[in-house]
């Protein structure tokens, strides 16, 4: 009976990973086939929503090509892990297109059928990102049972990842070499970004392949070691980006410019730097919640592996 009952979970389980997959698949395609449709693409932060959609689309279908194959077994890596990192990074993906394409383009289109597919498009956006959350959510349920164990469903992971995220929104944001190429500290900046990106991703990707035991220490003390480093490294940024960009000592300019252009294709050079100083602030804050966490789980194992260790001293005397 308990065989039949766990077999029957099993079965609804793999059933609902299914049917999520689809519903992902279906709205990232109409998104973007409904945006495509109206020529309504033009732009960068529109490319940057339709590279998402389609992106999150083609990984998606071949997700499902796989696990109708039953080729899990030949990656070097495991494929559940995969799995879970990749839907935070879905869901993630699509929460920003959901937020950053109506908020650029819709309030800019006249009424008509260009408006509606743009409004459309953000619904099946909104669904899609839903659809991956509910994967992310589906696959902490099965890690709580003990069927399955994964780093990117841990708080510690969790924050790595969002750390990785932000960084990459920064990106987008910074795409222009012109908003900082001036400045040496700025490039520093620029430079902070790219390196503890490369830190989180690092740690990711040492769990994902399952090389996190083969490490001279621990992998919480590692990364507790990682995150203090970006700590450090994004106080900088977040003074230095500020200033040189808003302050007109430092040649900077404290009041936004006129931007509107009629139907806005492009961001505002001083709205991306504001919009950098921000998630700056915001990634800062991130990694300070990661760091307090680090810090008192490799505290506190260590003062349960010092208590052990007194247990076989009182035990000879």
């Amino acid at each position: 009976m308990i065989t039949m009952c766990s077999s029957s979970g099993l079965l609804s389980a793999i059933l609902l990973g299914y049917f999520l997959r689809l519903l992902q698949l279906l709205s990232t395609c109409l998104a973007f086939s409904l945006v495509a449709s109206v020529g309504t693409w033009m732009g960068a932060v529109s490319n940057w929503s339709i590279f998402i959609w389609c992106f999150c689309f083609l990984v998606t279908l071949i997700i499902l090509i796989i696990e109708f194959c039953g080729l899990q077994s030949r990656f070097p890596f495991s494929w559940y892990n995969f799995l879970i990192t990749y839907a935070c990074y879905a869901a993630l993906l699509c929460i920003s297109a959901s937020i950053i394409y109506p908020t650029t383009y819709i309030w800019f289109f006249p009424h008509g059928r260009s408006q509606d597919h743009a409004i459309a498009a953000t619904a099946f956006s909104c669904i899609a990102a839903v659809a991956y959350a509910s994967e992310v959510a589906w696959a902490r349920t099965w890690v709580w049972l003990g069927v399955i164990t994964s780093y990117m469903v841990t708080v510690p992971g969790l924050l790595k990842g969002l750390e990785a995220f932000v960084a990459g929104v920064i990106f987008a944001f910074i795409i222009d070499s012109h908003l900082y190429l001036h400045q040496p500290a700025l490039v520093w900046c620029v430079a902070v970004y790219s390196i503890c990106f490369l830190l989180a991703a690092t740690a990711l990707l040492l769990n994902w392949c399952d090389c996190d035991n083969r490490l001279p220490v621990a992998f919480p003390s590692f990364l507790l070691g990682l995150t203090l480093l970006s700590v450090l490294l994004y106080t900088s940024a977040l003074v230095l980006w500020p200033l040189y960009q808003f302050d007109e000592q430092f040649g900077g300019q404290p009041e936004r410019p006129r931007c509107d252009d009629g139907l806005v294709y492009s961001v505002c050079t001083w709205d991306q730097q504001l919009a950098v100083a921000v998630l700056t602030a915001v990634n800062l804050l991130i990694y300070v919640v990661d760091l307090v966490f680090l810090a008192h789980m490799v505290f506190s194992r260590t003062e349960d592996q010092l208590r052990g260790s007194q247990f076989p001293l009182l035990y000879k005397s």
